[in-house]
Protein backbone atom coordinates (compact mmCIF):
# COMPACT_ATOMS: atom_id res chain seq x y z
CA UNK A 1 0.00 0.00 0.00
CA UNK A 2 1.57 3.63 -1.13
CA UNK A 3 1.63 5.47 1.68
CA UNK A 4 0.95 8.83 1.68
CA UNK A 5 1.95 9.99 5.02
CA UNK A 6 3.77 13.18 5.36
CA UNK A 7 5.71 15.40 8.24
CA UNK A 8 3.04 18.01 8.22
CA UNK A 9 0.61 14.98 9.07
CA UNK A 10 2.85 14.03 12.11
CA UNK A 11 3.13 17.40 12.90
CA UNK A 12 -0.90 17.57 12.92
CA UNK A 13 -1.32 14.95 15.41
CA UNK A 14 1.76 16.26 18.11
CA UNK A 15 -0.15 20.10 18.17
CA UNK A 16 -3.28 17.73 18.02
CA UNK A 17 -1.90 16.36 21.63
CA UNK A 18 -0.76 19.36 22.36
CA UNK A 19 -3.19 22.05 22.34
CA UNK A 20 -5.99 19.72 23.27
CA UNK A 21 -8.42 20.43 20.44
CA UNK A 22 -8.54 20.98 16.57
CA UNK A 23 -9.29 24.73 16.85
CA UNK A 24 -6.03 25.43 19.35
CA UNK A 25 -4.16 23.01 17.35
CA UNK A 26 -4.75 24.60 13.85
CA UNK A 27 -3.88 28.24 15.72
CA UNK A 28 -0.52 26.22 16.53
CA UNK A 29 0.28 25.51 13.50
CA UNK A 30 -0.66 29.00 11.81
CA UNK A 31 -3.15 26.72 9.37
CA UNK A 32 -7.31 26.91 9.39
CA UNK A 33 -9.30 24.77 11.19
CA UNK A 34 -10.77 22.99 7.46
CA UNK A 35 -7.26 22.53 6.30
CA UNK A 36 -6.32 20.68 9.69
CA UNK A 37 -9.81 18.83 9.40
CA UNK A 38 -9.46 17.84 5.59
CA UNK A 39 -5.26 16.32 6.90
CA UNK A 40 -6.91 13.97 9.39
CA UNK A 41 -9.76 13.09 7.23
CA UNK A 42 -7.66 12.02 4.21
CA UNK A 43 -5.44 9.71 6.46
CA UNK A 44 -8.35 8.37 8.29
CA UNK A 45 -9.83 7.35 4.82
CA UNK A 46 -6.50 6.15 3.65
CA UNK A 47 -5.73 4.15 6.75
CA UNK A 48 -9.76 3.37 7.19
CA UNK A 49 -9.39 3.80 10.90
CA UNK A 50 -10.84 6.56 13.03
CA UNK A 51 -7.68 8.70 14.58
CA UNK A 52 -9.42 9.96 18.07
CA UNK A 53 -12.60 10.76 19.18
CA UNK A 54 -14.76 13.43 18.32
CA UNK A 55 -16.30 15.30 20.74
CA UNK A 56 -13.52 14.72 23.34
CA UNK A 57 -11.79 17.55 25.42
CA UNK A 58 -9.00 16.77 25.57
CA UNK A 59 -8.24 15.17 22.44
CA UNK A 60 -7.96 11.18 23.60
CA UNK A 61 -6.60 9.35 20.29
CA UNK A 62 -7.58 6.01 18.83
CA UNK A 63 -5.09 3.19 18.75
CA UNK A 64 -4.55 3.76 15.16
CA UNK A 65 -4.02 7.86 15.94
CA UNK A 66 -1.86 6.70 19.37
CA UNK A 67 0.56 4.77 16.61
CA UNK A 68 1.18 7.43 14.39
CA UNK A 69 1.16 10.07 17.64
CA UNK A 70 4.08 7.63 18.68
CA UNK A 71 5.72 7.84 15.21
CA UNK A 72 5.61 11.90 15.38
CA UNK A 73 6.79 11.68 19.28
CA UNK A 74 9.83 9.62 17.98
CA UNK A 75 10.43 11.48 14.25
CA UNK A 76 9.91 14.85 14.75
CA UNK A 77 12.46 15.21 17.64
CA UNK A 78 14.99 13.52 15.51
CA UNK A 79 14.47 16.29 12.35
CA UNK A 80 14.50 18.89 14.81
CA UNK A 81 17.63 18.47 15.95
CA UNK A 82 19.31 17.50 12.96
CA UNK A 83 18.34 20.92 11.27
CA UNK A 84 19.89 22.37 14.23
CA UNK A 85 22.70 20.31 14.06
CA UNK A 86 22.86 21.39 10.25
CA UNK A 87 22.62 24.87 11.24
CA UNK A 88 25.27 25.08 13.55
CA UNK A 89 27.87 23.63 10.76
CA UNK A 90 26.94 26.23 8.37
CA UNK A 91 26.77 29.23 10.55
CA UNK A 92 28.81 28.34 13.66
CA UNK A 93 25.58 28.98 15.65
CA UNK A 94 27.14 29.10 19.27
CA UNK A 95 25.76 32.45 20.36
CA UNK A 96 24.13 34.35 23.07
CA UNK A 97 20.91 35.65 23.51
CA UNK A 98 20.66 38.50 26.69
CA UNK A 99 16.74 39.33 26.89
CA UNK A 100 15.87 42.58 28.43
CA UNK A 101 11.89 43.08 28.89
CA UNK A 102 9.83 46.39 29.43
CA UNK A 103 6.87 44.68 31.79
CA UNK A 104 7.29 43.32 35.09
CA UNK A 105 4.47 40.36 34.52
CA UNK A 106 6.47 38.79 31.21
CA UNK A 107 8.56 36.10 33.21
CA UNK A 108 5.14 34.33 34.44
CA UNK A 109 5.57 32.93 30.71
CA UNK A 110 9.41 33.61 29.73
CA UNK A 111 11.32 31.59 32.25
CA UNK A 112 9.07 28.46 30.98
CA UNK A 113 10.31 29.42 27.26
CA UNK A 114 13.51 29.81 28.19
CA UNK A 115 13.64 26.80 30.11
CA UNK A 116 12.14 24.99 26.75
CA UNK A 117 14.59 27.03 24.33
CA UNK A 118 17.76 25.69 26.88
CA UNK A 119 17.08 22.15 25.67
CA UNK A 120 17.30 22.28 22.28
CA UNK A 121 20.35 25.06 21.82
CA UNK A 122 22.69 24.34 24.83
CA UNK A 123 25.48 26.03 23.50
CA UNK A 124 23.44 29.52 23.16
CA UNK A 125 24.21 32.08 26.13
CA UNK A 126 21.13 32.60 27.38
CA UNK A 127 20.40 34.82 30.45
CA UNK A 128 17.99 38.40 31.45
CA UNK A 129 19.31 41.93 31.61
CA UNK A 130 19.20 42.46 35.57
CA UNK A 131 16.46 45.69 36.41
CA UNK A 132 13.53 47.08 34.56
CA UNK A 133 14.92 49.19 31.51
CA UNK A 134 12.30 51.95 30.50
CA UNK A 135 14.35 51.97 27.20
CA UNK A 136 14.95 48.51 26.20
CA UNK A 137 15.42 49.69 22.20
CA UNK A 138 18.59 51.79 23.82
CA UNK A 139 20.15 49.10 25.08
CA UNK A 140 19.98 46.80 21.24
CA UNK A 141 21.69 49.75 20.11
CA UNK A 142 24.43 49.89 23.14
CA UNK A 143 24.99 46.18 22.43
CA UNK A 144 24.27 45.49 26.26
CA UNK A 145 21.22 43.43 25.51
CA UNK A 146 20.57 40.64 21.83
CA UNK A 147 16.71 41.05 22.10
CA UNK A 148 14.24 43.08 23.96
CA UNK A 149 10.03 42.01 24.93
CA UNK A 150 8.32 45.09 23.84
CA UNK A 151 4.41 46.15 24.06
CA UNK A 152 4.61 48.33 20.92
CA UNK A 153 6.16 48.91 17.50
CA UNK A 154 7.93 51.76 17.15
CA UNK A 155 8.57 52.25 12.82
CA UNK A 156 11.29 55.22 13.38
CA UNK A 157 13.51 52.51 15.06
CA UNK A 158 16.28 50.27 13.39
CA UNK A 159 15.11 47.48 14.58
CA UNK A 160 12.96 44.07 13.67
CA UNK A 161 9.82 43.03 15.17
CA UNK A 162 8.57 39.83 15.75
CA UNK A 163 5.35 39.17 16.89
CA UNK A 164 4.28 37.01 19.88
CA UNK A 165 0.97 37.34 20.98
CA UNK A 166 -2.62 39.40 22.50
CA UNK A 167 -3.74 39.06 25.22
CA UNK A 168 -7.16 40.89 27.30
CA UNK A 169 -5.84 43.58 30.21
CA UNK A 170 -8.43 43.45 32.62
CA UNK A 171 -9.00 46.28 35.92
CA UNK A 172 -8.94 44.43 39.37
CA UNK A 173 -10.82 45.72 42.02
CA UNK A 174 -12.12 45.00 45.68
CA UNK A 175 -15.19 43.02 46.09
CA UNK A 176 -17.06 46.18 47.97
CA UNK A 177 -15.66 48.88 45.33
CA UNK A 178 -18.59 51.01 43.66
CA UNK A 179 -17.82 50.14 40.39
CA UNK A 180 -18.10 46.36 41.14
CA UNK A 181 -21.38 46.29 39.47
CA UNK A 182 -20.20 47.78 36.70
CA UNK A 183 -19.99 45.19 33.32
CA UNK A 184 -17.43 46.96 32.49
CA UNK A 185 -15.15 50.39 33.49
CA UNK A 186 -14.94 53.50 30.97
CA UNK A 187 -11.99 55.97 31.18
CA UNK A 188 -13.87 58.07 33.16
CA UNK A 189 -14.30 55.57 35.99
CA UNK A 190 -10.39 56.00 36.60
CA UNK A 191 -10.89 59.77 37.34
CA UNK A 192 -11.59 59.77 40.51
CA UNK A 193 -10.11 56.71 41.92
CA UNK A 194 -5.99 55.80 42.03
CA UNK A 195 -4.50 54.07 39.51
CA UNK A 196 -2.03 51.28 41.28
CA UNK A 197 1.02 49.97 38.72
CA UNK A 198 4.36 48.95 38.47
CA UNK A 199 6.55 51.87 38.84
CA UNK A 200 7.26 52.72 34.70
CA UNK A 201 5.97 55.85 33.05
CA UNK A 202 2.67 56.75 31.64
CA UNK A 203 3.55 56.03 27.81
CA UNK A 204 4.51 52.16 28.86
CA UNK A 205 0.95 51.37 30.39
CA UNK A 206 -1.42 50.11 27.91
CA UNK A 207 -4.42 51.52 30.06
CA UNK A 208 -3.18 55.41 30.11
CA UNK A 209 -1.70 55.33 26.43
CA UNK A 210 -4.95 53.55 24.97
CA UNK A 211 -7.92 54.43 27.17
CA UNK A 212 -7.34 57.55 29.78
CA UNK A 213 -4.68 59.73 27.41
CA UNK A 214 -6.95 59.72 24.40
CA UNK A 215 -9.97 60.46 26.64
CA UNK A 216 -8.02 63.38 28.13
CA UNK A 217 -8.54 61.58 31.64
CA UNK A 218 -5.90 62.31 34.47
CA UNK A 219 -5.53 59.42 37.19
CA UNK A 220 -3.29 59.44 40.21
CA UNK A 221 -1.02 57.00 40.55
CA UNK A 222 0.45 54.07 43.22
CA UNK A 223 3.59 52.23 42.26
CA UNK A 224 4.52 48.74 43.86
CA UNK A 225 7.11 46.50 42.29
CA UNK A 226 5.31 43.82 43.48
CA UNK A 227 2.16 42.12 42.15
CA UNK A 228 0.96 40.62 45.55
CA UNK A 229 1.55 43.93 47.04
CA UNK A 230 -0.97 45.77 43.87
CA UNK A 231 -3.47 43.14 44.44
CA UNK A 232 -3.61 43.38 47.87
CA UNK A 233 -3.44 47.19 48.04
CA UNK A 234 -7.17 46.11 45.53
CA UNK A 235 -7.95 44.04 47.97
CA UNK A 236 -8.38 46.70 50.76
CA UNK A 237 -9.76 49.56 48.81
CA UNK A 238 -6.81 51.99 47.88
CA UNK A 239 -7.49 51.83 44.12
CA UNK A 240 -7.82 49.98 40.97
CA UNK A 241 -5.03 47.91 39.07
CA UNK A 242 -4.79 46.77 35.58
CA UNK A 243 -3.36 43.93 34.25
CA UNK A 244 -3.43 41.09 31.82
CA UNK A 245 -5.42 38.16 32.41
CA UNK A 246 -3.38 35.54 32.71
CA UNK A 247 -1.23 37.33 35.42
CA UNK A 248 -4.27 37.96 37.28
CA UNK A 249 -5.90 34.72 37.06
CA UNK A 250 -4.65 32.68 40.41
CA UNK A 251 -6.06 35.78 42.52
CA UNK A 252 -9.24 35.62 40.32
CA UNK A 253 -9.50 31.73 40.62
CA UNK A 254 -9.01 32.43 44.97
CA UNK A 255 -11.67 35.25 44.72
CA UNK A 256 -9.64 37.79 46.08
CA UNK A 257 -10.39 40.43 43.94
CA UNK A 258 -12.89 41.08 40.62
CA UNK A 259 -11.87 41.38 37.30
CA UNK A 260 -14.03 44.25 34.82
CA UNK A 261 -13.12 44.42 31.22
CA UNK A 262 -11.58 47.74 30.17
CA UNK A 263 -13.94 49.27 27.83
CA UNK A 264 -17.08 47.74 26.46
CA UNK A 265 -14.59 45.98 23.42
CA UNK A 266 -12.00 45.72 25.95
CA UNK A 267 -8.82 46.92 25.84
CA UNK A 268 -6.11 44.52 24.27
CA UNK A 269 -2.30 44.05 25.05
CA UNK A 270 -0.01 42.95 22.45
CA UNK A 271 4.31 41.93 23.34
CA UNK A 272 7.02 41.58 20.55
CA UNK A 273 10.37 40.50 20.19
CA UNK A 274 12.73 43.25 19.25
CA UNK A 275 16.28 42.37 17.69
CA UNK A 276 18.88 44.21 15.56
CA UNK A 277 18.36 43.36 11.75
CA UNK A 278 21.56 41.10 11.59
CA UNK A 279 20.00 38.36 14.60
CA UNK A 280 17.20 38.05 12.81
CA UNK A 281 18.76 35.84 10.04
CA UNK A 282 20.13 33.52 12.99
CA UNK A 283 18.38 30.26 13.24
CA UNK A 284 19.00 30.14 16.70
CA UNK A 285 16.97 33.30 17.16
CA UNK A 286 14.18 32.57 14.98
CA UNK A 287 13.86 29.20 17.60
CA UNK A 288 13.65 31.08 20.18
CA UNK A 289 10.75 33.16 18.98
CA UNK A 290 9.29 29.83 17.85
CA UNK A 291 9.54 28.02 20.79
CA UNK A 292 8.46 31.39 22.98
CA UNK A 293 5.28 31.69 20.67
CA UNK A 294 4.49 28.29 21.29
CA UNK A 295 5.41 27.77 24.86
CA UNK A 296 3.50 30.77 25.62
CA UNK A 297 0.51 29.74 23.66
CA UNK A 298 0.32 25.96 25.52
CA UNK A 299 0.82 27.39 29.07
CA UNK A 300 -1.70 30.39 28.85
CA UNK A 301 -5.03 30.79 28.76
CA UNK A 302 -6.85 33.74 26.52
CA UNK A 303 -3.88 34.57 24.54
CA UNK A 304 -4.11 34.47 20.81
CA UNK A 305 -1.11 34.37 18.58
CA UNK A 306 -0.29 37.22 16.39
Amino acid sequence: MRSILELRHLKTLLALKEAGNLLRAATLLNVTQSALSHQIKQLEDHHGASLFERKTTPIRFTPAGDRLLKLAETILPQIEEAERDLARLAQGEAGQLRITVECHTCFDWLMPSMDAFRKRWKEVDLDIVSGFHADPIALLYERRADLAIVADIDPDENVDYHPLFRFEIVALLAHDHPLANKDYLTADDFATDTLITYPVPDDMLDVVRQVLKPAGVHTERRTTELTVAMLQLVATRRGIATLPIWAAQNYLDRDYVLAKRITKEGLTGRLYVACLPELSDKSYFADFVATTRETSYLNLDNIELL
